[in-house]
């Protein structure tokens, strides 16, 4: 079935709570149906410029979209058990973390780490989400999509979905040409569980659990604690989670850095790279609950960044800009947004 609306509110559809509208909303909810909309797209509506969205929550806008916003209603959950491993054919709406719930329920491993992350399946693909030492790619098999120019359906293998933090090539150069309709998950029956990432095994102890003893659910009910002390409901108060991506440097970058600010903390990426918090490069310049205008930084995590009540989108934008002048300025690192800004500055 296919949903066509005019002059349609975006409200709903992004978690910054953004009042900006689409000229037009076109939602399927099938292969065939993204098809039929791919050649009414062709034929009908050529030349208008076309976003597929998820659920939102990776997105900015600094404007009305004058152009067609696409959304897929494909779920469902397709199963097949192969021995010690389990293989998950999800369509591209399914809302991810009631993904990980079902998995984990069912004995299916490998996705622990990545709960309360908001959004859609496809949209996780697309992000190549992650959390805690555990990324999307780590436990994604394939990725099922229409061609948005030609209707023609395309499955990238794992290998050809160029993952990096945070990207792919469906956010490079591919960007807007595919719309995902199912990611293929290969899990694990057996439960091996990340815990060498963001106090997790701390979160255990406090709990009396020993770290060798965890089971999945236990991981995942530390997990989604933890993210809800630090992070804020986008129901309560809009926002998109994380905003800002971890910068990597050189280590000899770092190794300058840190011996003007010994503090600096940093993860290991390489023999060559680190990885430093952006949450603490912010917090360090005095954002951390800092507001500008009707934006402001998280008073709990300086990664997020909040409206506050009726900001527009290029007021966020100016909080960021701002941010990221800061950092610049003090430590000599560039901060890229995780968020995708639509309508401005990318």
């Amino acid at each position: 079935m296919i949903r066509l609306e005019q002059d349609f509110s975006l409200l709903p559809y992004n978690t910054f709570g953004i009042a900006a509208r689409a000229a037009r909303f076109v939602e399927y909810g099938t292969v065939d149906d993204l098809r039929q909309v791919v050649r009414m797209l062709r034929d009908d509506l050529p030349g208008l410029p076309v976003l597929h969205i998820g659920g939102g929550s990776n997105l900015l806008f600094l404007s009305d979209f004058d152009g067609v916003v696409l959304h897929s209603a494909i779920g469902g959950v397709e199963c097949r058990v192969s021995g010690r491993e389990a293989l998950l054919r999800v369509g591209a709406a399914v809302v991810w973390d009631d993904f990980v719930a079902r998995c984990v329920e069912q004995g299916f491993h490998g996705v622990e780490n990545l709960s309360l992350i908001p959004g859609e399946v496809g949209a996780a693909a697309v992000q190549n989400i992650g959390a805690y030492g555990v990324e999307a790619k780590d436990v994604i098999e394939a990725v099922e999509t229409v061609d948005l120019q030609t209707g023609e359906s395309r499955t990238f293998g794992v290998e050809e979905c160029g993952y990096a933090y945070r990207d792919s090539v469906f956010k490079g150069r591919l960007r807007g040409r595919y719309a995902v309709t199912h990611v293929c998950f290969r899990l694990s029956r057996q439960f091996v569980p990340r815990l060498d990432y963001g106090g997790l095994r701390e979160a255990l102890r406090a709990e009396g659990i020993r770290p060798e003893d965890a089971t999945a659910r236990d991981l995942r009910r530390v997990v989604t604690a933890i993210r809800q002390a630090k992070l804020p409901d986008p129901k309560v108060q809009g926002n998109a989670g994380s905003f800002f991506k971890n910068p990597v440097v050189d280590r000899a970058v770092y190794d300058r850095l840190k011996a003007d600010f010994p503090a600096m903390p940093c993860y290991e990426v390489d023999a060559r790279r680190v990885k430093v918090p952006a949450g603490w490069l912010i917090e360090q310049c005095g954002w951390k609950g800092r507001p500008l205008g009707r934006a402001a930084v998280h008073d709990r995590q300086a990664l997020v960044l909040v409206n506050r009540g009726g900001a527009t989108g290029r007021e966020i934008l100016e909080l960021c800009e701002a941010v990221q002048a800061d950092v610049r300025a003090r430590f000599g690192i560039e901060l890229s947004p995780e968020v995708n800004i639509i309508g401005g500055k990318q």
